[in-house]
């Protein structure tokens, strides 16, 4: 059985979730310092409102590269479980990097793309995804064959327990709400960087 066989076949068959909710389900379950980069917009916002961990980075400002970050995270430390959350206007200006993921076959990452189908914190312009764009199918297509939407809730948690569990990389596709965040990251860079070297342990 494929990993995908018990998922959704497309982005329209997915539920809509509550981006701060599955954030809080995602951060929930981290128990062993792993590195969690938050792509720019409401999905950084969340994963702050979510509790600030020093293995937490907040892009501020630089879009589509909570992928390629994490990616060299997951190089240095290869027996650290790197996530990298990013929304779908982000990922499609960086759909390079999925190939680049694909090809490196890096087993402790994971990426969970956030999909309202907007550009919601520029005034909600349609992204790509609103017009039949799949990004899951993306992925796939792109050798990242461990790629799936999560159905539900439910499932958003099992997908996640299986990419702390087994080797990747792991895509999970998840079709978000376009609800406003729970709180606004600090915009001070040089102690988002600080705080996140020393939560990996290269910085005291």
């Amino acid at each position: 059985m494929s990993f995908a066989a018990n998922h959704p076949t497309g982005r329209e068959q997915a539920k809509v979730l509550n981006r701060f909710d599955i954030t809080t389900r995602l951060v929930a379950r981290l128990t062993h310092e792993e590195a969690v980069i938050g792509g720019i917009g409401y999905t950084n916002f969340d994963l702050w409102g979510a509790g600030q961990r020093p293995q937490n980075f907040y892009m501020l400002g630089s879009m589509g590269l909570a992928v390629p970050i994490a990616l060299g995270v997951a190089l240095a430390q290869p027996r650290r479980r790197v996530f990298a959350l990013e929304g779908d206007g982000s990922i499609l200006m960086q759909l390079g990097s999925l190939a680049t993921v694909a090809s490196r076959g890096q087993k402790n990452l994971a990426i969970v793309i956030m999909d309202n189908g907007a550009y919601q914190i520029t005034g909600g312009q349609a992204t790509l995804t609103a017009q039949g764009a799949d990004v899951v199918a993306i992925a796939r297509g792109a050798g990242l064959l461990q790629s799936a939407w999560a159905a539900d809730e439910g499932a958003f948690e099992e997908l996640i327990d299986l990419a702390l569990r087994e080797d990747g990389p792991w895509l999970i596709g998840c079709r978000i709400d376009t609800s406003k965040p729970a709180q606004t990251t600090d915009r001070d860079p040089a102690r988002i960087r600080d705080r996140f070297m020393s939560g990996l342990g290269v910085k005291r």
